[in-house]
């Protein structure tokens, strides 16, 4: 996947904007480099839900693939922020297409750095668009906001979020 040219104009404000989320990315990192992003996510101490949705949804061996992929992961306080039994029904094996459309919509199908990102529409695994705006400091990505970024593995790299997004039907 190719950035927009006047999306990158953007890249450098947006690398300084992000550095106080570096701060907070410490309890993110993988201990190993070497980890894919499955194995980043389930060595950290805020992706134990997002790891079972990934389990439910039978995406772990695309996830532990060759990528690259940029994945904006939703912590454990933003599915518990889902609306009362929203995550229980998504988890049943029979709402597993629901839960698979929602998860390929926080990844990116290439490997996107902070410092390559601005606003403007990518497109996701699942074949639709994610908007990125970039406004005082703040990155905003398909309405949740980015809270540390640049979380290497070794087939892509994680951008946490704090908010699970919901693809438009």
């Amino acid at each position: 996947m190719k950035l927009r040219t006047p999306l990158k104009l953007i890249a450098v404000a947006l690398a300084s904007a992000l550095a106080l989320s570096f701060a907070n990315a410490g309890s993110y990192k993988s201990k190993k480099a070497s980890k894919d992003l499955v194995g980043v996510a389930a060595s950290a101490e805020n992706f134990s839900t997002l790891v079972a949705a990934v389990k439910a949804a039978d995406l772990v061996d695309v996830l532990q693939g060759d990528g690259p992929y940029t994945v904006f992961a939703p912590t454990d306080e933003a599915f518990a922020a889902l609306p009362e039994g929203t995550l229980e029904s998504l988890l049943k094996p029979e709402n597993k297409d629901q839960l698979v459309a929602i998860l390929t919509h926080h990844v990116v199908p290439a490997k996107v750095l902070a410092k390559d990102v601005a606003s403007g529409s990518v497109n996701t695994a699942n074949g639709s668009k994610l908007e990125i705006a970039v406004n005082s400091g703040t990155v905003m990505v398909g309405g949740a906001k980015v809270v540390a970024t640049d979380i290497m593995a070794s087939n892509g790299v994680i951008h946490v979020i704090d908010k699970v997004i919901v693809p438009e039907a």
